[in-house]
């Protein structure tokens, strides 16, 4: 059977980490523990890092938050500043899973796990999120457009663990939506999302606006060409159908068990154009 070690400081996962560098990482467990339950029946080891006080929490400085990397998705969302200054990244947590899910799942399990699908991933990108790593070595941080490398893979090193997200406090939107479409209106992952920001004036013309989508790509679909097509336009019909052709020559999707590679392009391009009707909604 595999050895699960549940350490109560960084200080000791990191030396676990040393004594045995292949140990597999978990907080939430609600993705590798549901990948890797065969392997659990075979010799190996996994360290929880729920109990590690560390990971957990939610900081501020004048200049950027520091959210623990074990904080679960319901904490955020239920936190005044998460829905104070980065209402973005509440709204794509929101559409996690089930509660059930939120209260075990973490946002570093929800990093970490780099799939196209992560419902936290288009925000982040769009918000400038940085991740904070340490090992014995000593601590880096990174964008996490830098971070995530692929499906299921990452920057992240022998030894090291994702410790916490910062992101910086002014981000100058005035206006964000998110929006994913699946197989259901609930519990369902993503055959495409969109999160938006933007900062407007008061006709509604755009100043700079950003964009991230997911599960239409390898990772985030992110385009500077994308952003500028909003800049010092409002969201009207000829904007967003020119957005749209951009995003839907863009991005790389694949097809699977969830949906075809043409049905997630075209669908890409649909959450663009419904921006049209979030706007009229502010």
């Amino acid at each position: 059977m595999a050895d699960v070690h549940v350490p109560s400081s960084l200080d000791e996962v990191f030396r676990l980490l040393d004594e045995e560098p292949s140990a597999r990482l978990f907080a939430g467990g609600t993705d590798i523990m549901v990948r890797s339950f065969p392997d659990m029946r075979e010799r190996g080891s996994f360290l929880c890092l729920e109990r590690v006080d560390e990971l957990r929490g939610i900081h501020g400085s004048a200049t950027e938050v520091r959210i623990g990397a074990a904080a679960t998705l319901s904490e955020l969302i239920a936190s005044p500043v998460i829905a104070d200054l980065f209402p973005l990244l509440r709204e794509a947590l929101r559409h996690v899973g089930a509660p059930a899910v939120r209260n075990m799942g973490t946002l570093g399990g929800n990093i970490c796990t780099a799939s196209p699908a992560g419902d936290s991933l288009p925000p982040l990108y769009i918000l400038g999120a940085e991740v904070e790593l340490r090992s014995l070595k000593g601590r880096r941080r990174m964008p996490i457009g830098a971070f995530i490398t692929g499906p299921g893979r990452t920057q992240l090193e022998e030894g090291e663990v994702l410790c916490a997200v910062v992101i910086g406090k002014e981000q100058g939107f005035n206006f964000h939506h998110f929006e994913k479409v699946g197989q259901r209106k609930a519990m369902a992952i993503s055959v495409a999302s969109l999160a938006f920001g933007a900062e407007t004036c008061r006709d509604g013309t755009i100043v700079k606006a950003r964009c991230a989508f997911g599960s239409v790509a390898p990772t985030v679909f992110t385009s500077r060409l994308l952003n500028d097509t909003f800049a010092g336009n409002t969201l009207n019909t000829a904007v967003l159908d020119r957005a749209a052709a951009i995003v839907r020559e863009g991005v790389s999707p694949i097809s699977d068990i969830r949906a075809s590679m043409e049905y997630r392009r075209q669908v890409a391009g649909n959450l663009v154009m419904r921006l049209e009707g979030a706007g009229k909604d502010r």
